[in-house]
Formats: C-alpha cells, sequence, structure tokens
C-alpha cells in the first residue's frame, strides 16, 4: 500500500514538472471543450479533454495489465 502511494505520489510530481510541455500538447483546448467568459469569471468544462485522456488510460492498462 505504501509503495503504491509512492509511486501515485512520483507520478504526480512528474506530471507536475513536465507541465509546461504537455500545455504544447492541446489539452484543454480540444474541439469539445466547454469555456465560458463572463466578466472576470471562467467556467471550464474539458469534456473531450477528459475522454480522450480516459481512453488513454483505458488502453495502456489494458496493455499493462495482461
Amino acid at each position: 500500500m505504501s509503495k503504491t502511494l509512492i509511486i501515485l505520489g512520483l507520478v504526480i510530481v512528474a506530471i507536475g514538472l513536465a507541465w509546461p510541455w504537455i500545455g504544447r500538447l492541446g489539452l484543454g483546448q480540444l474541439p469539445g471543450d466547454i469555456i465560458i467568459r463572463r466578466g472576470e469569471t471562467t467556467f471550464y468544462l474539458p469534456i473531450v479533454t477528459c475522454l480522450v485522456l480516459s481512453i488513454v488510460a483505458s488502453i495502456v492498462l489494458w496493455l499493462f495489465g495482461r
């Protein structure tokens, strides 16, 4: 259990460090993502980005889960 938490923490840190490069991939700005701006308030709902990440994660887990 503790080994899993340590690995999960390291993965989160790695994603945080790689965020500037991940942002250049265009995730979060896909067609179908909802962005509403009114005054100084912004509401962001990344529907398509979540679907794409879910599909990729499912494929990776399926491939390595064998």
